[in-house]
């Protein structure tokens, strides 16, 4: 009787493959989350620390910044110069580490460095658990055990991440937002510590200092002038336009050198593939119509409607299920089925681009109803577009190239997030500031001042959206550039 084959480590040493599974989908779910719980904490946080919109939102845009533009980039070569599962831990200890440091912070400095230590671990976190998932399990089985349960993880938590941080504060305060996390990633990380173990191999290389100098600085100046609007304005003020000017300069130098390195920091020759580039674009800009309308949509749910924080996070709840629950689900099996991602994108963008429009004209009376239709439906559009678009886009890449694609378009989402939010919030934060009626009719009118008042915060989520509606446009157009039937493994 034949015995049942062993996982073997790096080292050849045996493993127990489904508890180094367990652990790394755990500690995956917690940085996911805390990226994305904060959304509807904003209004409390802007009240405890006593900062502007702009500046609140530089705990979700600056974690998405370090997490995609410093971080991931950097995590092919530390996959390649460092043990795998070593790797996965020292990224829980600096996620733990920033998870204590925010539920201990006294003033908003602080709380934006931990921040900012949370999104160094789930930085590495995130490609790492990719990499090793798909390492240790074979090919037929990489579709239920893996893409599976990872897709549980990174859409799951997106969904109850608003919710939960709702109830959390509703029920305690902003430091339980973080205290919650601190249990669930000890544990992933003693079950890490025993189970995770060095699967991949690895070998002695120098990190490229100059191309990390150049991403840092190029994505985060450009980020930085976009979050700088908000409190300056479009009109040519020097802490706006520089920032953009030499972050644009930063980036094209990095591209430069990438595209000249035999082995470059981030392979961006991925790009000459056609398939993949036109996916790597519209996933971006689905991502800057995501998520920069759940950054914005709880503000106006708390600001202008005075929802409690546990009712905007329910708001969004069953959009985040329908996508997890219905959409992507059904999507995987039509896009296995027919073998594209054409027709599925399309009729996503076009979903999505209906359930944007309605927000233009929200007002203090908008049925709460109509709110969560609208919303179920651009999440709809959303879990039509992402999965088939991603995968349509990795397929058309060779083999060897598709790690590279992985780091690729992790970078591009993340800082495509980071840049839309940033814009919305600062369209948003603009709009409303040169809306509001004079100082001196506070005084002499103050029940015309409130009106006015109002009248101006709500033509600046109309503003915002509206850029909103722009990136769904722009992704309707890109989804028919895609093609239906597609060469696997290359498009020339």
């Amino acid at each position: 009787m034949a015995e049942k084959q062993q996982t073997l480590d790096a080292n050849g040493k045996p493993y127990n493959r489904t508890m180094m599974m367990v652990a790394i989908i755990l500690g995956l779910f917690m940085s996911v989350l805390s990226s994305t719980m904060l959304a509807t904490a904003y209004p409390t946080l802007m009240d405890s620390f006593d900062v502007s919109t702009s500046t609140v939102q530089w705990l979700t845009t600056g974690y998405m910044m370090v997490n995609g533009g410093v971080m991931i980039p950097i995590s092919a070569w530390l996959i390649s110069r460092f043990g795998s599962g070593a790797l996965f831990n020292t990224a829980m200890f600096f996620f733990l580490g920033g998870s204590i440091l925010a539920w201990t912070a006294t003033s908003f400095g602080m709380l934006f460095a931990a921040r900012v230590i949370q999104a160094v671990g789930a930085g590495i976190a995130m490609p790492v658990a990719q990499t090793v998932l798909l390492s240790i399990y074979p090919p037929d089985r990489r579709g239920g055990a893996v893409m599976g349960m990872m897709g549980l993880a990174i859409g799951l938590a997106p969904a109850i991440g608003p919710t939960l941080s709702g109830w959390l504060i509703d029920n305690y305060n902003w430091r339980a937002l973080f205290s919650t996390l601190i249990p669930f990633t000890i544990l992933a990380l003693v079950v890490g510590l025993i189970f995770n173990k060095k699967v991949l191999a690895t070998k002695k290389s120098n990190l490229d200092w100059i191309s990390a100098a150049e991403s840092t600085l190029g994505f985060g100046l450009l980020l930085y002038g976009f979050s700088q609007v908000g409190d300056n304005g479009w009109g040519g003020d020097p802490t706006v336009i520089a920032p953009i000017l030499i972050g644009v300069i930063a980036i094209a130098i990095f591209v430069y050198r990438q595209l000249h390195l035999e082995n470059p920091f981030l392979e961006l020759r991925v790009f000459k593939t056609r398939d993949f580039t036109i996916s790597a674009i519209l996933s971006s800009d689905v991502n800057m119509a995501m998520v920069g309308v759940e950054m914005v949509l709880p503000i106006y749910l708390q600001t202008i409607r005075g929802d409690s924080a546990l009712e905007s996070g329910l708001t969004l709840l069953p959009g985040g299920a329908l996508m997890i629950g219905i959409a992507s689900p059904i999507t995987g099996r039509l896009f296995d089925k027919y073998g594209g991602a054409k027709h599925l994108a399309t009729a996503g963008m076009i979903l999505l681009t209906l359930g944007t429009i309605p927000f233009l004209f929200l007002t203090k009376e908008t049925p709460l109803l109509f709110i969560i239709v609208t919303y179920c439906i651009r999440m709809l559009g959303v879990g039509m577009v992402m999965m088939p678009t991603s995968t349509a886009g990795m397929n058309a890449l060779p083999t060897n190239m598709i790690s590279h694609g992985t780091a690729v378009n992790n970078t591009a989402r993340q800082v495509a997030s980071s840049v839309g939010t940033a814009i919305l919030i600062s369209i948003l934060t603009n709009v409303t500031k040169d809306d509001m009626p004079a100082k001196h009719v506070l005084h002499n009118n103050p029940l015309v001042y409130k009106e006015g008042a109002q009248n101006a915060v709500l033509n600046g989520y109309s503003a915002a959206f509206s850029i909103a509606v722009l990136f769904c446009l722009v992704g309707w157009g890109l989804s028919y550039l895609l093609k239906q039937k597609q060469t696997v493994g290359g498009d020339k």
